[in-house]
């Protein structure tokens, strides 16, 4: 609290006192100069307290603000739409192609095998479970 003044410097500031004001009236000028202190600490701890309530109160707006933006803007349901029109996007492509002429499917499937690739045909699966017959 009193960093200003050092230990001489308040002895000075003592004597002087009780020499200017006397030593009668010298408890009463102490009185008043602790009560006008606790006044201005007073203030400061109020001042500090609305300063920091102020503060809290714009936190919460800005907090409440983005809250409802987020509302607005939800990137979930964003996601959620452009997932569903890429899927049918995705889905029209394969009934485009479920529902290609005769000419381009009969074209698919004469289409030769390149070198090194083996031609894939349709056939039953074998049950996992059958003996396998070996032939001599």
């Amino acid at each position: 609290m009193f960093d200003f003044f050092s230990w001489q410097h308040l002895s000075i500031m003592l004597v002087v006192a009780l020499v200017v004001v006397g030593p009668k009236d010298l408890p009463r000028l102490m009185n008043m100069a602790g009560k006008w202190a606790g006044k201005a600490r007073a203030m400061a701890t109020e001042f500090r307290r609305s300063f920091d309530e102020m503060a809290r109160e714009s936190e919460l707006a800005e907090l409440r603000k983005e809250i409802e933006d987020l509302k607005k803007n939800n990137p979930v349901s964003d996601l959620a739409n452009s997932m569903a029109s890429v899927e049918s996007e995705v889905n029209s492509s394969m009934e485009a192609v479920n529902t290609a002429p005769a000419h381009v499917a009969e074209a698919a499937e004469t289409v030769e095998p390149r070198s090194g690739e083996f031609a894939v045909t349709d056939s039953a699966p074998h049950p996992r479970n059958a003996p396998i017959v070996e032939t001599p």
